[in-house]
């Protein structure tokens, strides 16, 4: 019951702040360099690649947020088998093609400093691990392995919800220095959300640990 209201509860909380942050990324669709975050970056916004990179990462980050909610739910999966695999797929290609490149080059130019830019590299290494390992897994028919890897690339994934949250309800710009409690946001949101991936792993109903591929292609 516990982690029937938790994983209700995230849903909602991660599609209530996926919306929020199609509002944010709104913004930036004049392109214009002097809003939002950018107004922190202008040491970089006059590099034509930092911008390309950047405008790719916040362009198609809600897309992958939304692509990750349907994954989990047991129900969806029974009834949509093959639209689970297709939104598995866009999920997958949207990080390891668009987003693990993206976000490679920003977190070099990240704020925070070493602490900062620490932590975002860690990120995505973790998010490029955690996501090619689930579908090696289930390539080789194991549900249970993939799994519990694509709940740990979720929330990689996420990080940029609890990041926001973390902000909004602590920051206050007269009591803290801004590049250090960038930094160490970076590496709480990680913990926060890999904390709650393994609570929710440990707690998850047991499934089959293995499929028949083939035998599942051929129905």
């Amino acid at each position: 019951m516990i982690i029937k209201i938790v994983r209700a509860l995230a849903i909602i909380s991660i599609l209530i702040f996926s919306i929020l942050m199609l509002k944010v990324i709104s913004q930036y669709t004049g392109f214009d360099k002097n809003v939002g975050f950018l107004m922190f970056k202008q040491k970089v916004v006059s590099n034509p690649y930092w911008m390309a990179f950047f405008y790719i990462h916040i362009f198609s980050i809600t897309l992958c947020l939304l692509a990750g909610l349907t994954q989990f739910s047991g129900r969806f999966l029974r009834e949509n088998r093959k639209l689970h695999r297709w939104i598995g797929k866009i999920y997958v290609y949207n990080i390891l093609i668009i987003n693990v490149p993206a976000c490679f080059v920003l977190g070099l130019f990240s704020n925070g400093g070493v602490i900062g830019i620490s932590g975002f590299l860690l990120q995505d290494i973790l998010w490029a691990y955690f996501t090619v390992t689930a579908v090696i897994s289930i390539k080789k028919g194991n549900i249970q392995v993939h799994k519990k890897y694509m709940i740990l690339s979720y929330a990689v994934t996420t990080t940029a919800i609890t990041f926001r949250i973390i902000k909004n309800l602590i920051y206050q710009e007269n009591r803290y220095d801004y590049e250090l409690f960038y930094g160490l946001n970076v590496w709480i949101s990680l913990l926060v959300n890999l904390s709650a991936a393994y609570f929710i792993i440990r707690n998850q109903r047991t499934l089959p640990s293995h499929i028949d591929i083939r035998h599942k292609n051929n129905k």
